[in-house]
């Protein structure tokens, strides 16, 4: 290695992990942006919606939170312990699995209300939950598309069937969108979790056309990857807001 040649010192496993133990390993695991990101969707496909119901709304978006937020963040770190927390197997295998019982009770409450039609979500949404965070099936539901259609279309069509009891190509374009939105999100942050989790050293060297040799760190490398993440996820949120505030 040269001289420019760095030593990454252990850095957080993600930009908005606390230090391990106690009550900050809770707030690591629901990995609060990214939760925050993927509710926006659900609000987006309820507020696009012809009617909005906030009763409704509002039971979606706690049912997405137990399954997203907490089950399948809980399965994640169960599996390889990517976050690298304190908390026991068994008791993100309990916490998910409340967690998730939780969300189908509201489903099953919502289908007097939505339809039968609404039990193909409850049906779909364990089988995405598990199977991608738990890598199930040969990992097939474990990659970009897999995770565009889960954590991206799946919220805004589920709550836009909740609202309407229908779909349609609203809602069919406005999942396209979260799809598409979600896909970035995984590009940027595959990255970011390689550097952060793998990397030991990083010989950060760059030589411009005049000749000029510009040395960069872990962190350079880092910072508009992850600046990118969170204004990404403050715009998904304040887009959710703006469609959430014209329906009020």
């Amino acid at each position: 290695m040269g001289p420019e040649a760095r030593v990454v010192t252990a850095p957080r496993p993600a930009f908005y992990a606390a230090r391990p133990g106690g009550w900050r390993d809770w707030w690591t695991i629901l990995h609060p942006p990214y939760t925050a990101w993927h509710l926006s969707y659900v609000v987006v496909g309820a507020t696009l919606a012809p009617k909005t119901d906030g009763g409704r709304l509002v039971a979606t978006l706690v049912a997405f939170f137990l399954a997203v937020g907490v089950a399948a963040h809980a399965l994640d770190e169960l599996h390889g312990r990517p976050l690298q927390t304190r908390i026991s197997s068994g008791v993100l295998v309990t916490v998910a699995t409340i967690a998730l019982g939780g969300a189908l009770a509201l489903g099953l409450i919502g289908v007097g209300r939505s339809g039968v039609g609404l039990m193909v979500f409850i049906g779909l949404g364990p089988v995405l939950v598990v199977g991608y965070n738990l890598e199930l099936f040969g990992g097939r539901l474990h990659s970009d598309l897999g995770f565009a259609a889960a954590w991206g279309a799946f919220p805004v069509l589920t709550a836009y069937f909740v609202q309407s009891g229908r779909l349609d190509i609203t809602a069919l374009l406005a999942a396209a969108a979260a799809s598409a939105l979600s896909l970035a999100q995984r590009s940027l942050s595959t990255q970011a979790r390689y550097v952060r989790r793998r990397a030991i050293r990083l010989d950060g060297t760059m030589t411009l056309r005049d000749g000029t040799t510009v040395s960069f760190d872990e962190r350079a490398l880092l910072r508009p990857i992850e600046r990118a993440l969170r204004w990404l996820s403050w715009a998904t949120i304040a887009l959710a807001a703006a469609l959430l505030a014209a329906r009020v």
